[in-house]
């Protein structure tokens, strides 16, 4: 993982390690300038109790030197050190929040949403948090080294006791690391519950609220906080014991080094500012190697972000696309083939041997009981999934080979349920797209939500709110509608989307896109018998098997279980 980090942001990297390494260089020179003003100037006006302004001068000016310098690499490093940081979550957010795009729903709908948002936002935090003492840890390693050399060619009593500090604060942080990692991982796992109970509370708050389960889901989401509570006390409490060993370390390092010093230079081995030298370097050790000790204490929730991020951007279920990015289009509308199709969700069969055609201009109705394969159809029409056996043909071309953006300038798909963004009514149209006024009105128009859109407050500039919040089911349908009309699709694909139309709006709608200027061809998923009626082909699907296709009436009459079905929708009304 740091090896990636590094290779994506190699100059940032390369400043903040300079700026870390400069920094240790100024301690060491410190150190130096520290012992030169023990030995030349402290010593000798101890001895003769006077000095001179000239050398207060030069020694001020060495330390106040040294200090700038060591300041500026503090900067140098902390600065880009942090752009290195936030570039790789920048970096990474982004490849994780396309890679869901990529990915089928099948992928989907094996993932909580919860898990998802988790991956994106506090797993990818995770992997790169180290990053931002990465560099100060390696300017700390470089300082070691330094410190090493210094003990040995000073004193190698003191390079002993050196060492001994070493090897202690290593113990310890294998130690810690190890019995870290358990409760690091399942904090890491517990946060993703945490988002997920969340999530279901918030999108199903209407369900909670009217059917008074918030006590319920109240305490569903303290069980889920009280998990990754437990895990973050468990990892607390770890550092809680190591974290004061590690900083006290180095000061009892101080304490013997001090009395063998003054040991050594009892002996006359050691001269004064050197002990002043090699005190000062251990007692500004602490803080930079605690920055390795943060840098190792933070790894395994770093690696385990980093799995879970990997787990995502590595998975393999989403769809090839082929190269080609435009359709000989001889009609306005496209011709669809379903041939011998196939389709299993998770080992279960859903579609056999499905065959279907849908001549340019024509609107198809397909109908069957509920669970009878009638959304995978639609699903498959439009790419959201591929068969497992058999062939979508789009003008006698397999879908499969056209390109991503090639498939949705070619199809459109609206469903039962309507998604609308907490945007104005024209930006949920649009998406985003260059559609001029004319085009959006000329689409709501023919979704017949022209008229309602301009009786709301700020007419197409109207915020709808979350999820459509302010509109009835209806007209978050007709909008969606509009937003799929509004790109001139060759394939309208329509799977229940106007069940929460009155049957004569849903009438003027089907009317009007036979009627079009350029009518596209209609595959409708519908249950009502006057939708169905408009149809030029009704294709009846039972038990994932097409039974049988014609006009509504014929069906009618020649097929009893289509008759009971058709009696069924709507009561009262015989076959």
């Amino acid at each position: 993982m740091l090896g990636v980090a590094i290779r994506l942001q190699p100059a940032p990297f390369a400043v903040a390690v300079t700026g870390a390494v400069l920094y240790s260089l100024m301690i060491v020179a410190a150190a130096y300038v520290f012992g030169a003003v023990t030995d030349r100037l402290i010593l000798p006006a101890f001895a003769a109790g006077v000095t001179t302004r000239a050398a207060l001068a030069v020694a001020a000016a060495a330390i106040v030197g040294v200090s700038v310098v060591k300041a500026a690499g503090i900067v140098l490093r902390r600065v880009a050190a942090a752009a290195m940081q936030y570039r790789l979550q920048g970096i990474f957010r982004t490849r994780v929040t396309r890679q869901y795009q990529r990915l089928p729903l099948s992928w989907h709908q094996q993932h909580r949403t919860g898990e998802l948002l988790s991956n994106a936002n506090a797993d990818v935090d995770a992997t790169f948090a180290p990053i931002a003492v990465l560099p100060f840890a390696v300017g700390t390693a470089f300082l070691l080294v330094i410190t090493a050399a210094v003990l040995i060619v000073t004193d190698p009593f003191l390079a002993v006791v050196g060492f001994a500090l070493g090897a202690a604060l290593a113990g310890l942080q294998i130690r810690y690391n190890t019995l870290v990692k358990p409760p690091a991982t399942r904090a890491q796992q517990a946060r993703a519950e945490v988002s997920s109970v969340a999530h279901e509370s918030f999108d199903g708050a209407v369900t909670v609220k009217t059917l008074g389960r918030e006590d319920e889901e109240a305490a569903r989401f303290e069980q889920a906080a009280q998990r990754l509570r437990d895990e973050l006390i468990t990892t607390g409490r770890l550092r809680a014991v190591f974290d004061p060993l590690v900083e006290s370390l180095p000061n009892i390092g101080v304490l013997v080094v001090l009395l063998v010093g003054t040991w050594r230079i009892s002996l006359g081995d050691l001269a004064p500012g050197e002990l002043v030298r090699v005190a000062y370097i251990f007692t500004l050790l602490a803080f930079p190697i605690r920055t390795i000790g943060f840098l190792l204490s933070e790894l395994p929730r770093s690696v385990v972000g980093w799995e879970r991020v990997q787990g995502v951007l590595t998975a393999r279920d989403e769809l090839p696309h082929g190269a080609l990015e435009e359709l000989p289009a001889p009609a306005p509308g496209a011709r669809v083939d379903l041939v011998s199709v196939s389709f299993a969700h998770a080992d279960t069969p859903v579609l056999s041997d499905v065959t279907v055609h849908a001549g340019p201009g024509r609107t198809i109705a397909v109908v069957g009981p509920t669970g009878a394969g009638k959304s995978t159809i639609a699903a498959l029409l439009v790419r959201l999934a591929d068969p497992d056996t058999g062939s979508v043909l789009l003008d006698a071309l397999d879908i499969r080979m056209l390109t991503r953006p090639a498939v949705a300038r070619q199809v459109a798909v609206v469903f039962q349920h309507s998604f609308l963004f907490d945007e104005s009514v024209r930006d949920n149209i649009t998406l985003g797209g260059s559609y001029s006024d004319g085009q959006v009105r000329a689409a709501a128009e023919l979704a017949q939500a022209h008229a309602f859109i301009t009786e709301l407050p700020d007419g197409y500039e109207t915020i709808v709110g979350e999820r459509g919040a302010t509109l009835s089911g209806g007209q978050r349908q007709r909008i969606a509608l509009a937003r799929a009309l509004v790109r001139n699709p060759r394939l309208l694909v329509l799977d229940d989307a106007t069940s929460s139309v009155d049957t004569t709006v849903e009438r003027a709608i089907l009317t009007g896109l036979r009627a079009a200027e350029l009518p596209a061809t209609v595959v409708v998923v519908a249950s009502r018998r006057a939708t169905i009626a408009l149809a030029d082909e009704v294709v009846f699907i039972e038990r994932g098997r097409v039974r049988a296709t014609g006009r509504h009436d014929v069906l009618l009459e020649r097929h009893p279980a289509y008759a009971v079905l058709m009696g069924g929708a709507e009561p009262g009304h015989g076959p």
